[in-house]
């Protein structure tokens, strides 16, 4: 039986519950160990655990990172999730169930260097890297062996011990021969995990699994399948593809495959972008659409810049607005050209919100580009609706020049101006 000591890198060939050269107990034996080459690293509480490593003090506190009590949890560390805080619950409840947490605004800046920290370490393994999210990619790691004088399962552990001692946080590994699998795999054994399914195990594994485990199985899918007395992958499997493309269209045919362990797909470095949006929370529901224009004004800029940045241009425009109950709503217009710029955002969802009949209150409001294109550089010049198109594009990118210059707080327009409490 192939094994790996966790600890000391040592390989085996027979199984055993300590490792017999260093006696450690963090030993990986699988059949396949050796074999398997798609990887999903995973961060543990990412954004809990890079507080914890730069404050110390809080090593032993509950930590909740996200918005004030009006907001959501981004993300918390595990003795937080003990007492049931999850990621994305409001954050009133999340303070009910662990009323000693301590809440931190997120410092997405910082994340992202300490990603790229994390990234770096993942390049030097292979160049075949797919991030998902700050926290989380997958790796191929096929063909690598020889370069690196061991077999993909040695390489990730070794990579999981260096982020841990050198950069200060955890991750958990999944090792498979699919992209799939091997993220399913990285959630079995959190924190600090190494879990492998292997190709003669995956029918066993996914058998009486839920259907809710496919990627795109949300809670309308779920309800639809339900329906149908389709509740797990065993019931998708002896439905049949066809049934299934019947019911759901060409996402049966996604599902059936995933259902018996098939994932085809590749491992993409850079992805594209599919879409760039940005949200805030309120402290207090609002229904004041003049108060709303304002937020939803400062959402575009944040946006616009983002945009501005990767060079990027938008064909697509969407609001989004979170009622009081927190149900979402949203609503999208397609423009006559693509763009960027903040003030032709603002605009496109501007009029959408004008055209809700819903009067409110609302507890969020954010606004994105999706339909996203390399920019080429053109912006509005007006015409016989809005002839002022053109000299407000320039009144932006001269704003832009000077937030590059001297600081993105350098230089307000007067609508990003909040009303005082």
């Amino acid at each position: 039986m192939p094994s790996l000591c966790r600890d000391c890198l040592t390989p085996f060939d027979t199984a055993s519950a300590r490792c017999p050269n260093c006696g450690g107990p963090r030993m990986l034996s699988h059949p396949e160990l050796f074999s398997l080459t798609i990887a999903h690293l995973d961060c543990d509480s990412f954004y809990a655990s890079v507080e914890k490593r730069d404050n110390p003090a809080l090593s032993s506190r509950p930590v909740i990172v996200g918005g004030g009590k009006r907001g959501v949890v981004s993300t918390c560390c595990y003795i937080a999730r003990i007492s049931g805080v999850r990621s994305a619950m409001p954050m009133f409840q999340a303070l009910k169930l662990c009323p000693d947490a301590v809440v931190l605004p997120p410092r997405m800046a910082h994340y992202a260097a300490v990603s790229r920290e994390i990234r770096a370490k993942m390049e030097a393994l292979t160049p075949l890297i797919e991030p998902l999210s700050l926290d989380e990619a997958f790796l191929d790691l096929g063909g690598t062996e020889r370069l690196h004088h061991a077999p993909p399962a040695a390489q990730m552990v070794r990579l999981a011990r260096e982020i841990e001692t050198e950069i200060g946080v955890t991750v958990s590994i999944g090792l498979s021969h699919n992209k799939f699998l091997a993220k399913i795999a990285s959630d079995l054994d959190k924190p600090r995990g190494f879990s492998v399914i292997g190709r003669a195990e995956t029918a066993d594994f996914l058998r009486d699994k839920p259907v809710s485990l496919l990627w795109g199985v949300g809670e309308a899918t779920r309800t639809v399948l339900a329906r149908a007395g389709l509740r797990t992958l065993a019931d998708l499997r002896r439905a049949g593809e066809r049934r299934l493309v019947e019911r759901l269209g060409p996402s049966g045919a996604r599902l059936y495959a995933l259902a018996q362990g098939e994932d085809r797909r590749r491992v993409t470095p850079d992805a594209p972008v599919k879409s760039v949006s940005s949200e805030t929370t309120f402290d207090e529901d609002i229904a004041d659409r003049g108060l709303l224009e304002t937020h939803l004004w400062l959402m575009c800029e944040k946006t616009a810049a983002r945009m501005k940045a990767k060079e990027l241009q938008g064909r697509t425009v969407t609001l989004k607005l979170r009622r009081a109950d927190f149900s979402a709503l949203s609503r999208q217009v397609r423009l006559d050209e693509p763009a960027q710029l903040a003030d032709t955002l603002f605009r496109a969802a501007q009029g959408l919100l004008s055209a809700l009949p819903e009067k409110g209150p609302f507890r969020l409001i954010g606004a994105g580009y999706s339909d996203l294109t390399p920019a080429d550089g053109r912006d509005p010049v007006g015409d016989l609706l809005d002839p002022q198109a053109g000299r407000r594009a320039g009144a932006e990118r001269a704003m832009d020049r000077i937030r590059e210059k001297f600081g993105k707080d350098a230089i307000l327009r007067g609508r990003g101006f909040t009303p005082p409490d």
